[in-house]
């Protein structure tokens, strides 16, 4: 399954159809989050009046086809749609069932304790400013057309294409691809269509199948690669944000400056608002689309290069709230490398190992194996007491990560291995608990704790159990 993505040119009967389809899907979603959600205020109320569980209001059903019927029952009838419903697809419509359906599933399974991840809520409107204009097709008239400047898509016709369709053409052409669905999305100022295919095709191999690289992701240096081999490279920051911060501060004060949209008085925006605000908006889509291709090449570079690639598993949540950090790391997206990384590597045939959350791979010296107890962030050269080691502390990192593809293969249990528990050299197998320092607590540790003596005193390195399986081969 491969998705391919263009840029479209609607004129401008086009862009209204386009923006109908996208509010219908929006509408349909709202009335199915509504349908669902009746019944479960209903029956709360009834519980307040002492009913009898037997005799609450029924549930009512929201998977795909229950909704599906009961949209279809009262279109014809419900005055919200009624006038104009027929005016666009029923994939539309469906997109919206769908998408109500998946998040009430998503709801339940997170309750239940059967979806991971952080705990989802109940689905809720979506509102008419901040919805994301998505619309999908499955049926219907979804073409290529032969002169690949055109795309075909249900009601609405033939839509002139920013870019060549040629590369999946040609594989339509010659009977390697086959189109399941399209997705028409508005994003960046501009629509997209996204073609989800089922390709045919032979594994791509990689050019040393046999070399590890360890990736150590940062803020001053994106990526600190090192393979088995001992080589060490730096992929330097773009930090395109940081580049174009000046420029957007001045757009910004630009708008800031003009009539506004006010929603407590009703107030529109004026003209110059709307110009000043899609000029800066042209810079922050600029911004992304860099950063985008910048994060596509790296990640197409490794996965074609290394047969086996091991990475770290950040907590990116976490890291964002600091806030001196906050912009350099959400502008650096760490989330989005390891994501391109596990679906490339994938489609490469090679491996690609992820690091336990509380491997200290900066804190692990990668000559003699000896973990330091404590290892603050501004200091950048990594000096061992036990071997003299002295690295800088990223590409010691990238080192270590690299060494640890060799003790999953031995089954040692370090970071990756299903079958053994990851020793935690800090004693920790959770997040740190977060301490609230008491306004009465004497001066010290936070929250005026005192640990033992033994826990105080302990301030030199400590050797790792795995050693002989974290050295480099």
């Amino acid at each position: 399954m491969q998705a391919f993505r263009f840029a479209l040119d609607p004129n401008a009967a086009q862009e209204r159809a386009l923006r109908s389809h996208c509010g219908a899907a929006r509408a349909a979603y709202n009335w199915a989050v509504s349908w669902v959600e009746a019944v479960w205020w209903q029956r709360r109320a009834e519980e307040t009046y002492g009913i009898e569980a037997a005799d609450l209001t029924a549930w009512r059903s929201w998977s795909l086809p229950a909704l599906r019927r009961e949209f279809n029952r009262i279109k014809h009838t419900d005055g919200r749609f009624a006038s104009w419903w027929q005016d666009n697809s029923k994939e539309a419509y469906n997109t919206g069932l769908a998408n109500a359906a998946a998040a009430f599933d998503n709801y339940t399974g997170s309750r239940q304790g059967r979806r991971r991840g952080r705990a989802v809520g109940m689905p809720r409107r979506r509102s008419k400013r901040q919805a994301t204009l998505s619309c999908r097709f499955t049926t219907g008239t979804i073409r290529l057309e032969d002169d690949r400047r055109h795309v075909t898509l249900p009601r609405l016709g033939t839509i002139r294409v920013h870019e060549n369709t040629r590369k999946l053409q040609r594989r339509i052409a010659a009977g390697t691809a086959r189109v399941l669905s399209a997705t028409v999305r508005y994003e960046r100022g501009r629509w997209f269509v996204a073609f989800q295919v089922e390709v045919q095709r032979d594994l791509m191999r990689v050019s040393r199948p046999d070399a590890v690289v360890g990736i150590d992701l940062g803020v001053k240096t994106l990526a600190v690669m090192a393979d088995s081999t001992g080589r060490i490279r730096e992929i330097p920051n773009p930090r395109h944000l940081d580049t174009a911060l000046v420029t957007l501060k001045r757009l910004s004060r630009r708008v800031s400056r003009r009539r506004g949209p006010d929603r407590r008085t009703g107030a529109k925006a004026s003209v110059r608002w709307e110009r000043a605000n899609r000029e800066r908006n042209r810079v922050h889509h600029r911004v992304a689309n860099l950063r985008t291709d910048a994060l596509h090449k790296l990640t197409t570079a490794i996965a074609a290069e290394y047969g086996t690639v091991v990475v770290e598993d950040l907590n990116v949540a976490g890291m964002l709230r600091n806030r001196r950090l906050a912009r350099s790391i959400a502008d650096a997206r760490f989330a989005e490398i390891r994501r391109q990384l596990a679906y490339k590597t994938r489609r490469n045939g090679c491996r690609i190992v992820a690091a336990d959350r509380w491997y200290p791979s900066s804190k692990t010296c990668s000559g003699c194996g000896a973990v330091k107890t404590k290892l603050p962030l501004h200091v950048r050269t990594y000096h061992c007491d036990t071997c003299g080691l002295a690295v800088d502390r990223d590409h010691n990192a990238a080192r270590n990560l690299a060494a640890l593809a060799a003790a999953v293969t031995t089954g040692t249990g370090v970071a990756g291995d299903q079958g053994a528990p990851t020793p935690k050299p800090r004693g920790a197998d959770r997040k740190t608990r977060t301490t609230r320092r008491s306004p009465t607590a004497a001066t010290g540790r936070a929250g005026g704790a005192t640990l033992p003596h033994p826990r105080q005193t302990e301030t030199r390195d400590r050797t790792q159990d795995t050693t002989a399986q974290l050295a480099l081969w």
